[in-house]
């Protein structure tokens, strides 16, 4: 692929990494008797949903009602809303249910949502989050109201997820393999008291991508749910989730001004195109807003974006030869921190390594 004329900041994907990744993922979960909802908040793509699912338009998991509704008109026909809903977006979702006519699965952690559902006539199926130890949504699989909530829901009751997002918070893979443990053993064990009280469970759903990959067990779980995996990033190879030759997603961006005096230059990729996610920098100290690699073989320049502002990224020189190797114009690709928040930047799409284009969308 010939940079040289591309306007930057722009995402660049490698699709046969890309397709490598998926396919992997997909192989991982069929040996694990799992079937694979792919979460795709980060690419929002149909053309990479497609890669995800193995061309399936099926069994896949948003984070946005935006999201659920370009991928329900692209017709995938059994999607899962991963976050609380409220009422201020119902209707949104009888929208996309009038217009669509997919199944589009709802989440809530609560009996004034479920009453909520319920009482508004929604006919969508909801999920009920369970709290495996992050701490960011859901309730314990011990609450005294789990029972209430499922049995609110009756026939609209679709089962039991969680999400193990804490696993990012580990670079120890026995450690992660005991957060994995405690994913599936809050859902399963949700799951055997509803059982036990004569509700029925139609599905039991566990993910993040660490955890899938590295469960012991994922007994008692007939689902998962993970995203980054199909591009990854410094974040996760900082922590030996990946190698560095699977990261599928860069940042072309250009070189556009030299300060020799303060030994800085400065590319055009900013807070806007990178993210202010330094979360990478737990376990890689030197990914700061991201490395700087050579921009057609992605040979390391020994340089990271030190510093973001909207537009503008400095890059910290402390050999002087990086000015000259460097010159005003020259086009670099720079390997993000958090691939998630990088793509949510401005971007209209994904420029293919391999040639095409690839439109994404954001929004609500």
């Amino acid at each position: 692929m010939n940079y040289a004329d591309m306007e930057t900041p722009c995402l660049i994907l490698d699709q046969e990494r890309f397709e490598t990744n998926a396919a992997k993922m997909r192989a991982h979960c069929d040996a694990r008797g799992v079937a694979l909802r792919p979460h795709l908040k980060t690419l929002k793509s149909v053309d990479a949903a497609k890669v995800a699912t193995g061309g399936m338009l099926q069994r896949i998991t948003v984070s946005t009602l935006r999201e659920a509704e370009v991928f329900a008109r692209a017709g995938f026909d059994d999607i899962l809303h991963a976050a609380g809903i409220t009422p201020n977006k119902f209707d949104h979702v009888r929208k996309i249910n009038a217009e669509t006519g997919k199944r589009l699965i709802l989440t809530l952690d609560s009996i004034e949502m479920a009453q909520a559902l319920v009482k508004n006539d929604l006919p969508n199926s909801a999920m009920i989050e369970i709290d495996c130890g992050e701490h960011r949504g859901g309730i314990g699989s011990d609450n005294k109201g789990l029972e209430d909530i499922a049995r609110m829901l009756g026939r609209q009751f679709a089962g039991i997820m969680t999400h193990a997002g804490h696993s990012y918070s580990s670079d120890e893979i026995g450690r992660i393999k005991e957060i994995a443990d405690d994913e599936v053993n809050a859902a399963t064990t949700a799951a055997t008291r509803l059982r036990a009280a004569g509700i029925e469970v139609p599905s039991v759903s566990v993910g993040s991508t660490p955890t899938v990959l590295h469960a012991d067990t994922l007994d008692g779980v007939n689902e998962v749910r993970c995203g980054i995996y199909m591009v990854w990033d410094l974040s996760q190879f900082g922590r030996g989730i990946c190698a560095l030759d699977d990261l599928a997603l860069t940042v072309l961006a250009t070189v556009i001004g030299h300060n020799r005096s303060a030994g800085v230059l400065t590319v055009d990729a900013g807070a806007l195109a990178m993210s202010k996610d330094i979360g990478a920098n737990t376990y890689l100290p030197d990914a700061r807003f991201g490395w700087l690699r050579d921009a057609n073989d992605l040979t390391p320049l020994g340089l990271s974006i030190d510093t973001v502002h909207q537009e503008h990224g400095t890059v910290v020189v402390k050999d002087p030869s990086a000015f000259d190797r460097l010159p005003i114009g020259t086009q670099v690709r720079i390997l993000p921190g958090h691939a998630c928040l990088t793509a949510a930047g401005g971007y209209e799409g994904y420029h293919l390594r391999q040639g095409g284009f690839w439109p994404r969308f954001n929004g609500w």
